[in-house]
């Protein structure tokens, strides 16, 4: 079985958006049975957990004494296993890939950045100062997002893959960002209204209920 740890409980701004949710979805997708290892806050810190995740962070992905961190590669190593997220032509393949790949390294950092100035440190005089250019530079990685996918369903056609259900979950960070364009917005509603997305959600949001 299955096991991957999430928090039992979070900040209302932070539900919905822990990264233990695209590894959920991820699983959803493929159809792979998971339990969940809940954490109450500073578990993650404890010398044991960080023998499976150094930063102290979720989610971690346990499978037959096998263990990953970080959500990237929890799911890409999940969409292997199937051709439900990963096509098996070689090029789709590559492109699905890349797009995972360009979802983490280009446009969650800058999304990231304003989220922190917005929600972490609201109050704080230098990330009023730093907003400006954090959203500046979000908006034009956002704008070369949108040109590329023009009036596609997806980032690589017609066919829905792993570097969609990435992308979709770094939009998810702001609503400034999957805002920023009519096509953006339309992309993120028609990834997150998938089946899969859905009962990923109401599971990780029915963990946090059970905390209360």
């Amino acid at each position: 079985m299955i096991t991957i740890s999430a928090f039992d409980d979070v900040p209302d701004f932070a539900k919905g958006l822990v990264r233990d949710l695209r590894v959920r979805w991820a699983l959803e997708e493929v159809g792979l049975p998971y339990q969940v290892r809940l954490l109450q806050q500073g578990e993650q810190k404890k010398p044991e957990y960080c023998a499976l995740q150094p930063f102290g962070q979720v989610p971690v992905f346990e499978q037959n004494g096998q263990v990953l961190f970080e959500s990237g590669a929890i799911v890409l190593h999940i969409a292997e296993q199937s051709d439900v997220l990963l096509p098996k032509e070689p090029a789709a393949r590559a492109r699905a890939v890349q797009w995972l790949i360009a979802a983490l390294n280009s446009v969650e950092p800058p999304i990231w950045d304003v989220f922190l100035v917005d929600f972490i440190f609201p109050n704080e005089q230098w990330a009023k100062l730093r907003r400006p250019g954090a959203v500046e530079f979000m908006n034009a990685r956002l704008d070369a997002l949108a040109t590329r996918l023009g009036d596609q369903p997806y980032l690589d056609g017609e066919r829905f893959t792993a570097g969609d259900l990435m992308m979709a979950s770094v939009l998810s960070f702001h609503a400034d960002a999957r805002k920023r364009a009519p096509r953006l917005a339309a992309y993120f509603e028609r990834c997150t209204a998938r089946p899969a997305y859905i009962r990923a959600l109401n599971a990780q949001l029915g963990d946090f209920r059970q905390a209360v």
